[in-house]
Parts: C-alpha cells; sequence; structure tokens
C-alpha cells in the first residue's frame, strides 16, 4: 500500500488508533515500548501517539509544546512495526511518527534540546550533531596510506568519527589488513539526527553533497560500521532525491562474506562470553539480524548468549530517534532495563554492532555501575589473530 492522497494517511492512522492490537501482542506495552513503559499513558503507544498527530495535523488540536513533547518521547526504535497485525502498512508507522515531527517542526515546536543538532549540524565549522571541528579526513588517509580514488568509501559516520574513534581505528585497520580498496571522503553528517527529529530543511543537500564526494574518488561501493548511517544512506537518501545506485554495505555483511568465501580465517581465540544487542536501526528497520550473529559463532572460543528479548524483539538502548538529546535521564534508563537483561545471560561482554548504541550502552554501564565490558563486533575481531587469503 501506498500513501497519495490524505485519505489515504488518515484512514491507516484511524485504523492505527483504533486497533491497539499490538499492546496485547506479546506484553508490548511494558514487554518492547519504551515510550508507554515509561509513561503510562495511551497517548505515549503508537497507537494514541499517530492519534495525536491525526488531532493537531487534522486541526482538531492546537499545536503546542506539550503536543510536540509526545512526539518527541520515543526512541523510534520500530518494535510497533513488528507487532502490528496490518502489514499492508505497519511498516510505515515510524515514518508517520516521523512525519508529524517534521510537522512539528515546521510549526515551530521542536523541542529545545532537539534544536541543537540542526545548529551544530549546518554550522560550517562543524558539520555534524557533536559541534566538533569538521575532519575532512585527510590526516587519517595519509596515516592509513589511503588512495584518492577507489572502490569503496569508508562512510566513517558522525559518532565513530567524533565519539568512538576506537571502533573507527578498528573498523580502519580490518579494511586495510582485508586488502579492500578503499577511501576517505570529507564527509558531512548522514542527517540520521536530522531526520528522526524532523528538521528537514538542510537534509537533501547533505545527501547530495555526500554523494558527490562518494562520485569524486570513483566508488561504487560504501562500506560504514555505523547503523544509523547504513539505514540513512540505504533506505533514507531515495526519500528525498537523493537517489543513487551505490551498493551499502554494513561491517558485518563485509565480515561475514569475507569468513563464508575463506578468504578470512581467524587464527586466535576469544575466550569470553558476549551477548549480543541488536541496533534498531540495523534490525528492525533494515533486517539485519543473521549477520553479526554468524560472525560471532565463527570467532574461535567466544560463546554467543541471547538476551530474552533478541532479533525483532530486541529491547531499545534508548539512543535513537533524538532521544539521546532531548531526555539524556531517561535514555541512559532504557539502557539500564538492557543491561539488566544482559546480566541474566551470565556474559561478561555486551557488544553491538552500533557505534550510538555502544555510546548509550557504555554510558549506562558507568552510571549504573554495571561491570560489563561494551564492544562493538569490529573491537572483538581487532584483538584478535586472523589471515586474509586472495
Amino acid at each position: 500500500m501506498t500513501v497519495q492522497t490524505e485519505k489515504d494517511w488518515k484512514d491507516i492512522i484511524h485504523r492505527c488508533f483504533r486497533c491497539g492490537y499490538c499492546k496485547f501482542t506479546h506484553d508490548y506495552s511494558d514487554f518492547n515500548c519504551p515510550s508507554y513503559k515509561k509513561f503510562r499513558f495511551e497517548t505515549y503507544s503508537t497507537g494514541g501517539r499517530l492519534w495525536l498527530a491525526f488531532g493537531v495535523i487534522n486541526g482538531d488540536i492546537e499545536w503546542s509544546e506539550g503536543v510536540a513533547n509526545v512526539l518527541y518521547a520515543c526512541p523510534t526504535c520500530g518494535n510497533c512495526m513488528e507487532n502490528c497485525r496490518f502489514d499492508k502498512f505497519n511498516f510505515m508507522l515510524v515514518d508517520f511518527i516521523e512525519a508529524a515531527r517534521a510537522e512539528a517542526n515546521r510549526q515551530g515546536f521542536c523541542p529545545e534540546n532537539q534544536k541543537f543538532l540542526l545548529e551544530r549540524t549546518t554550522n560550517e565549522n562543524y558539520f555534524n550533531p557533536y559541534a566538533e571541528e569538521n575532519s575532512d579526513n585527510e590526516e587519517l588517509k595519509k596515516q592509513y596510506n589511503l588512495p584518492d580514488e577507489a572502490e569503496w568509501v569508508y562512510f566513517i559516520g558522525c559518532t565513530s568519527n567524533y565519539r568512538q574513534k576506537d571502533l573507527r581505528d578498528a573498523t580502519l585497520r580490518f579494511l586495510k589488513k582485508a586488502g579492500i580498496n578503499f577511501t576517505l571522503i570529507d564527509e558531512h553528517c548522514c542527517t540520521s539526527p536530522l531526520l528522526r527529529t524532523g528538521q528537514l530543511s538542510p537534509v537533501t543537500e547533505f545527501m547530495n553533497y555526500n554523494l558527490q564526494k562518494i562520485k569524486e574518488v570513483g566508488a561504487s561501493k560504501v562500506i560504514t560500521s555505523c547503523a544509523g548511517c547504513y539505514r540513512t544512506l540505504k533506505n533514507d537518501f531515495a526519500k528525498h532525491d537523493a537517489e543513487h545506485d551505490l551498493e551499502i554495505i554494513h561491517t558485518s555483511e563485509l565480515i561475514i562474506q569475507l569468513l563464508k568465501e575463506k578468504k578470512l580465517k581467524f587464527t586466535s581465540e576469544f575466550n569470553k562470553t558476549v551477548t549480543y544487542h541488536d541496533p534498531c536501526h540495523l534490525g528492525r528497520h533494515s533486517g539485519l539480524y543473521e549477520e553479526p550473529r554468524e560472525v560471532y559463532k565463527q570467532i574461535p572460543g567466544l560463546e554467543l548468549v541471547e538476551m530474552k528479548r533478541n532479533r525483532e524483539n530486541a529491547w531499545c538502548c534508548g539512543a535513537g530517534g533524538g532521544v539521546k538529546i532531548g531526555y539524556p535521564d531517561w535514555s541512559i534508563e532504557i539502557s539500564k532495563e538492557r543491561l539488566e537483561e544482559a546480566k541474566e545471560t551470565g556474559a561478561t561482554i555486551v557488544s553491538s554492532t552500533c557505534p550510538f548504541c555502544r555510546t548509550n550502552l557504555s554510558d549506562a554501564n558507568k552510571a549504573f555501575n554495571m561491570g560489563f565490558e561494551v564492544l562493538d563486533l569490529v573491537e572483538i575481531i581487532d584483538q584478535l589473530d586472523y589471515e586474509i587469503n586472495e
């Protein structure tokens, strides 16, 4: 089903908020919706939130800060899509929430904390949501002796480049040792934070800037270790007049491909118990569940144990959808619940495949003294010895 008319989207939203079936599936309301579990009002469920959006867009309710805060108090993790039985439109639920946020922003009701994302990202000294001086990545290119033209571009992403540099460097070392013909570009934010918070004014410009930089180095493939960048490059660019024919690959996809082709062989052991956290942008939003798990399972000595909630029903880390910057205390409360679940597995390491998840899980781990080691999959591989065969 495609939404082509006002009647279409009104019909979908009406069917959603008059149903509520998701809240009775797998204990959804307490089991997998961080927003409803926190605020305990129907308005904070997906159906309630869409009902609210219906009211303001239809003119029945006035826009206000309170309305906007309800729309933004959601990590857009997407578990509602998994528990909705209307398969003709369940995949649109998060899109509707993001569209409602875009309208809130147009009406001047984007919450103040989220506005910082736009201010920082459009600042000509930053071009990233962390207000860090923009890196054109030239120093990294020199450090790793990377060419000016290549088949692949490693799109680092803002979180890896400015906050999770160990993850970035581990990825660079792996790609270099694996013999991947890659380079770096002077990348600007992929725009995922802006998309999730409805601040769309610079999005197409930023997307096309990044595509132009990729084109200039002659690349046909883009690899990223960031789940948010992966979803944005693979799914969202085309929605915003930034279409491309690039192959978008997550690092876990490349690693499992090399293992299956017997081009990669681990020659040392990682004798620790690991539990894997599914990033929402990689899992529910992009459908990559098994590729990372297949890699963990092939690492000698590593014992992979699953948390009770995993794959389609994995509990969110709490960082996405603008929640990390907008509701920082709640964000790490959500992450704390994930780590408490990880405790039940007996694992000593919580691992993920997203730098944003790594950041929030690490923040909660520190804030609540949970005692885990939090590592990305690529960081684990960086600790191993391995052979690369042509």
